[in-house]
């Protein structure tokens, strides 16, 4: 109506009012076309916001082995604008339960490999890689998996460690009946077994269970044999005692050997009655009887051999004294 009368008020004739009217109808419908078009594109960007949700949220499911699937005709409904209002909360639960779930399959995943570096001995080399979880199979089944894999490993390193408790016990028991240095002897097997101090963790390797069990064999075969040993060296001073009446007082200087004689080599005895220096005083007490002994009977001997040269002589009779003397004092020194 007011383009009517501005234009009786201007004057323009029918024919060039009848151009601007189809220009204007022309503007007009370009602006309504444009306006279409971008409401279009406007639809088709949220159709596809919320299809890459929906497929988001499909995947989510899937991996956390969900069986129950996200539908947006049925779970959403509305307009576009409030579906996808509806649908951003759904994904970020989502994606927030994927996040905690993967944490949680880290957390398993490198606690199993450290185990399995720690038995392997490949531990001793660094720390492992951390592992790559993977993201298609978040389910809780495979979680369960994961799990008892972990409790597997975590038993078999209780029961390493309960075997090395055991072996270090008695390997203790061995180095104090020997007076052997326990710290040197376990750092041979290895050195985490006196450093944990500065090493992560007791090394529970197979090779370092090889090598504890050898030293245990060794350090056994050496009580046994510094035990047969002393109690030999133990029946020999008896012997001796009692071959030249040797007073209590000095035997029982020597009580902790001979109490030793008819000790099983499996029991647990004194510290320190395996000791080296022990078993070497020992065999000097034992040389030295020995040779008190000798003298002894050498004395008994050239006594006995003066009488009989006093005989002989008596009735004028002749023997070659020193040969014979030279002889029973080799047999004398022979033992």
């Amino acid at each position: 109506q007011e383009l009517q009368e501005l234009w009786g008020e201007i004057g323009p004739d029918e024919l060039e009012r009848d151009r601007m009217i189809l220009q204007l109808e022309e503007d007009c419908l370009n602006v309504y076309r444009k306006k279409v078009e971008q409401t279009r594109k406007q639809k088709a960007d949220l159709l596809q916001v919320m299809s890459l949700g929906e497929a988001e949220i499909e995947k989510i499911l899937s991996a956390l082995g969900e069986r129950e699937s996200f539908s947006r005709v049925e779970k959403l409904g509305g307009t576009l604008m409030e579906q996808l209002t509806k649908l951003e909360p759904v994904l970020d639960d989502l994606r927030r339960r994927r996040d905690e779930r993967i944490n949680e399959f880290l957390a398993v995943q490198l606690h199993i490999v450290r185990l399995q570096a720690e038995i392997s001995g490949t531990i001793n080399h660094g720390d492992p890689a951390a592992p790559l979880v993977d993201e298609t199979d978040l389910s809780t089944g495979r979680l369960a998996e994961l799990k008892t894999q972990l409790n597997e490993l975590q038993t078999e390193k209780n029961l390493r460690l309960q075997k090395i408790d055991a072996q270090i016990k008695c390997i203790n028991e061995m180095c104090n009946m020997m007076s052997l240095d326990l710290k040197k002897t376990l750092y041979e097997v290895h050195p985490s077994f006196v450093e944990l101090e500065r090493i992560k963790s007791m090394s529970i390797s197979d090779s370092t269970l090889d090598r504890l069990a050898g030293t245990v064999h060794a350090l056994n075969q050496e009580k046994k044999q510094r035990l047969r040993k002393l109690q030999d060296l133990g029946s020999t001073l008896i012997e001796l005692w009692s071959l030249m009446d040797t007073p209590l007082d000095e035997q029982k200087c020597f009580d902790h050997v001979t109490s030793l004689i008819s000790v099983s080599p499996n029991r647990v005895m004194p510290q320190g009655c395996l000791a080296h220096d022990l078993i070497e005083k020992v065999e000097v007490e034992v040389k030295r009887l020995k040779h008190l002994k000798a003298s002894k009977m050498k004395e008994l001997v050239l006594k006995k051999m003066t009488q009989l040269e006093e005989i002989y002589r008596s009735v004028h009779m002749h023997i070659d004294s020193d040969h014979e003397w030279q002889i029973l004092t080799e047999l004398i020194d022979s033992g």
